[in-house]
């Protein structure tokens, strides 16, 4: 498929638009100059009603064709393109669009935009493509009522007859140009450098809640101006906080919008994991401003430069705001294991996929590879090249490619030259092909062995592939970079006793591999686990569970391991234990004797816990108290803990009228017990009516999760007719209900139903989405049964046709089969080992 960019290159867009919320209509006049480099030239639009095409001021000829306006017969060289058009407001969170909130029960709209990936020619006639960088002058005009703000990515310059004129942009993609107008909080701030920086909400929330975002965005900038050693390009940098918002975060220039849980934050009553994830979304998105912004993809099929870069350095940069935070820690506990899951499955996508078809560019979103697996191999080669090597590349990829494009190879390039290593040579083997490699490390006739094939979970037709593994062994007698089938690494009684501790690969699992040690090593290890690190005890099992997963052990054996354990205060062992403790509730029937079994070995790991920690958060505890406390309640509330429950109860009744002001690391606990041992319709709907109310997005979740888990049916019926009220649920936050009462085995058939009535209404609601596949991916994490699995085939196998549903589809059918292939084999034996531990 050919680029309109290779026959027509814009340098500026002079775009005016009217905006009328009321009639839901944009009138626009777009003012195209650039250069023609063919006699036929096209130019992106989606869903605009063209009323006349002028080239060089002559009325043009021009075709309608599939999202393009064909002008088939323009003069090659400098040319001028006037484009004026009509469109509608959407509400499909694309293009410009309105969010909705209330302010004391008033309803009100604020406009904002969504371009990424490809609804620039949406709201503007645009050669909307990453490599067609150009300058954009913006005019803007709108139904304007006394109090309103407007904002864009270049400060505002003069306002005339009700037209807001903003500075001319510098050299950019379509994509990230960016506005939002309605009635706004502000709160700003500027860098040592003198770079503006501002956070904007609407009025339903306080003012408060924009503190803890507006100082994480300064320091974040200061950070990179220095880490990377370029300027930060414009004059400002605002964050804007949208009540209706499909991804995460965005990235747009000098204004990068957010869900209102990304940015906002009650400095009385949040969670320190929620500030860790606030904070780590600030500073990708601010990561971009240079990595993505500054210096933009060519195609769609580098995205992963753009989204794995700012994954691995939205950490880089807490780590040196907040070290207290040890937030690399909760990298190995979210990117990595979500990276390695994803990645075990056959058909999954490598991290640099060939693309073309807009809805297919959408697809390529894939979080857990081009965000956690690319940002791994980042992590990999920062610890290869060190940060002084990193820092100097990436000074010099930015003086060469600035205002411009790139791709993978330039930034290898870059990072080669600084490092004086192949680094593309390393790299290519993760980056073109899928999937990551197991390594065995085995005793085999007294000698130490290592040997490298490819890791699967589920059915997979086995290919030849080979890595380049930075293997990081405490034994110097392993290779740096193991790229051989099979090697012998010498007499291991000798190694044994030379290093004097066991043998060990992947030190820091800072390398995308997991290692099978054989009985002898493992044996070993788990002898001295005490002497490990955090990071080392959850990389093991983490390497487990996925050992497991994959039947290359069985999960019978693993149960035993988990008592060493279940004592450690650190948070991330915490994580990997619970992880892997909550796994082996797919060996179980609800209500059976097996269920009844692993709620005792639950009870039995986590009581120890709960009683050193207590249900509620005490003055001066170290954040990994803090953030273990959630684990360990969990645990204690499945194991339906009498003492648990009752305290839990009695917390809720102590605070009844101000629920709302329950420490937010344990209120979505609280809420939950009382819906599910005490609950009836009256508390479900008091707490629906509080979900509608509330602005505060933390509060928001719990109460979505505690009503989500009650047991009464008509109550389930009640809930899934509130999917499609948009007053009730927003669609951005649909599928965390439909997951909510899938993932509840009373709610399981009515989710599992209203999907299938439903399909073509969530179709059309969130189908133009990045989001909307991960609808079939919720239901893969769930279904394990034949039945499920049958069902899952017989509705889903006529959609794979569908652009951007087919990997999809394929790889989770894989998902659901592998699952229900474990359970028929496992069962059994993982149910008698369970049932061994509490004897």
């Amino acid at each position: 498929m050919s680029h309109f960019y290779e026959s027509f290159h814009p340098n500026n867009y002079n775009i005016y638009l009217d905006i009328n919320r009321a009639t839901k209509t944009i009138t626009g006049k777009t003012i195209i100059r650039g250069e023609a480099l063919a006699s036929s030239i096209s130019i992106h639009q989606k869903y605009l009603d063209i009323k006349s095409v002028l080239v060089d001021n002559q009325a043009a000829i021009f075709k309608m064709r599939d999202e393009a306006i064909l002008l088939p017969d323009v003069k090659t060289g400098d040319i001028e393109v006037i484009i004026e058009y009509s469109a509608k407001l959407t509400d499909s969170m694309m293009g410009i669009y309105p969010s909705y909130y209330e302010v004391d029960g008033e309803k009100k709209q604020l406009i904002g935009t969504q371009f990424e990936t490809t609804f620039a020619r949406q709201a503007f006639p645009s050669v909307d493509e990453p490599a067609a960088k150009a300058t954009f002058d913006l005019a803007i005009k709108f139904d304007e009522h006394p109090g309103e703000t407007i904002i864009a990515n270049m400060p505002e310059i003069r306002v005339e007859d009700g037209v807001h004129y903003f500075e001319t942009t510098v050299k950019m993609s379509t994509y990230l140009v960016a506005f939002a107008f309605g009635e706004m909080l502000s709160k700003y701030t500027t860098t040592e450098s003198g770079v503006k920086i501002g956070v904007f909400a609407t009025k339903a929330h306080q003012a408060k809640e924009l503190d803890f975002g507006l100082d994480i965005a300064k320091r974040s900038i200061e950070f990179y101006e220095d880490f990377y050693q370029t300027p930060y390009p414009l004059p400002h940098s605002w964050q804007l906080a949208l009540p209706d918002f499909s991804a995460g975060a965005m990235e747009n220039w000098g204004l990068v919008t957010y869900r209102e849980a990304y940015l906002l934050i009650d400095p009385d009553n949040t969670s320190l994991s929620t500030k860790q994830l606030v904070s780590t979304v600030i500073s990708h998105e601010l990561a971009h401003q240079w990595f993505g912004d500054l210096v933009t993809m060519k195609w769609w099929d580098n995205l992963w430069l753009n989204e794995s870069f700012a994954n691995m350095m939205e950490y880089v940069a807490i780590d040196a705001l907040e070290p207290d935070w040890k937030i690399w820690e909760s990298f190995q506990t979210s990117e990595a294991p979500a990276a390695l899951q994803r990645d075990a499955i056959d058909g999954v996508q490598s991290v640099h996929v060939q693309v073309e078809d807009p809805a297919e560019i959408d697809s390529l979103f894939d979080g857990a590879i081009v965000y956690a697996k690319g940002a791994r191999m980042l992590v990999m080669v920062r610890a290869l090249i060190g940060d002084d090597a990193l820092r100097k590349g990436l000074k010099n990829y930015f003086a060469s490619h600035q205002f411009g494009n790139a791709t993978g190879a330039d930034l290898w390039a870059a990072l080669g030259e600084t490092s004086g290593m192949d680094i593309g040579r390393i790299m290519q083997s993760w980056l073109e092909q899928p999937g990551y490699p197991v390594v065995n490390a085995k005793v085999v006739d007294g000698k130490l062995t290592i040997s490298q094939s490819q890791f699967f979970i589920g059915e997979n037709e086995p290919k030849a592939r080979q890595w380049q593994i930075p293997l990081n062994s405490n034994y110097a007698e392993a290779p740096a970079i193991f790229a051989d089938t099979e090697t012998t690494l010498g007499n291991y009684q000798q190694l044994r006793s030379q290093n004097g501790a066991p043998f060990r690969l992947n030190v820091g699992n800072n390398s995308h591999f997991i290692v099978k040690y054989d009985e002898k090593l493992l044996a070993d290890i788990i002898e001295h686990v005490d002497e490990l690190d955090s990071i080392s005890q959850l990389q093991l099992l983490q390497d487990l569970r996925l050992l497991a997963e994959g039947g290359q052990i069985s999960y019978a054996t693993v149960v035993p391991l988990l008592g060493h354990f279940i004592t450690s205060p650190s948070n991330i062992v915490n994580s990997a234990l619970y992880s892997l403790a909550n796994d082996l509730k797919k060996f179980v029937t609800p209500n059976s004797v097996a269920e009844q079994q692993l709620q005792a070995f639950f009870n039995k790991m986590s009581d120890n816990q709960v009683n050193r920690l207590g249900w509620l958060p005490v003055d001066g505890e170290t954040n990994d108290d803090q953030l273990t406390r959630p684990y360990v309640l969990n645990a204690t509330l499945y194991a339906e803990n009498q003492k648990s429950i009752e305290m839990a109860h009695q917390i809720y009744q102590n605070n009844a009228d101000k629920v709302a002001d329950l420490p937010a690391d344990v209120r979505v606990f609280i809420l939950k017990n009382e819906i599910k041992n005490y609950g009836n319709r009256d508390l479900v709907n008091q707490m629906l009516t509080a979900y509608r109310q509330t602005a505060d997005a933390s509060y928001k979740s719990d109460l979505r999760v505690a009503v989500t888990s009650t047991q009464d049916a008509d109550l389930i019926k009640q809930i899934v007719t509130e999917f499609k009220n948009a007053e009730t649920i927003k669609p951005q936050d649909l599928r965390a209900w439909f997951r909510g009462i899938l993932a509840n085995s009373h709610g399981e058939q009515a989710a599992w139903d209203w999907i299938r009535n439903d399909w073509d209404w969530l179709e059309k609601t969130v189908g133009g989405d990045m989001e909307f596949t991960t609808y079939i991916t919720v239901i893969a994490g769930i279904f394990k049964t034949p039945t499920r699995l049958k069902e899952f085939k017989y509705f889903f196998w006529p959609m794979l046709e569908t652009p951007g549903l087919k990997r999809e589809i394929t790889m989770d059918l894989k998902v659901i089969e592998s699952r229900v292939n474990l359970i028929a084999a496992e069962q059994v034996a993982v149910n008698q080992a369970v049932e061994a531990q509490i004897k």
